[in-house]
């Protein structure tokens, strides 16, 4: 099964933001650091997901478990649900993504075993601000 670590981040709610996305293939690893513009925190982590079921659904993998430590993604995929339409309009964009995906699941994790995502997403901050220079 490939693993999905997924982090968004932010530079001020809102500021500059980026998405950090690490792929454990058989082995392999991909790291991939996406800036997003000016955004939310909260927004930042669902490009992020979005940006990494999109990477997924391109490569064609068929088993995925994504990680995140983001427990209001975690819930909103699992419930299907956002209370919030800003969000629920990104949600329905990542739930389209995940449903191709034959064998899709989301967990929570703690922080501490995300640093690599997370890391990714602040180099993708600093790419955003550098392109704005």
């Amino acid at each position: 099964m490939i693993e999905v670590y997924i982090d968004g981040a932010s530079a001020g709610n809102p500021g500059p933001s980026g998405a950090g996305i690490f792929i454990k293939n058989n082995g392999q690893v991909e790291r991939y650091s996406i800036p997003l513009g000016e955004m939310e925190n909260h927004e930042a982590e669902y490009h992020a997901l979005i940006k990494a079921l999109a990477i997924c659904v391109e490569k064609g993998f068929q088993s995925v478990s994504f990680r995140t430590d983001s427990q209001a993604i975690h819930a909103a995929m699992e419930k299907e649900f956002a209370k919030n339409k800003k969000y629920a309009v990104l949600l329905e964009e990542a739930l389209r993504y995940s449903k191709q995906i034959p064998l899709f699941f989301i967990k929570w994790i703690p922080s501490s075993e995300n640093k690599a995502a997370d890391e990714l997403a602040r180099r993708a901050i600093q790419m955003n601000k550098e392109a704005n220079k």
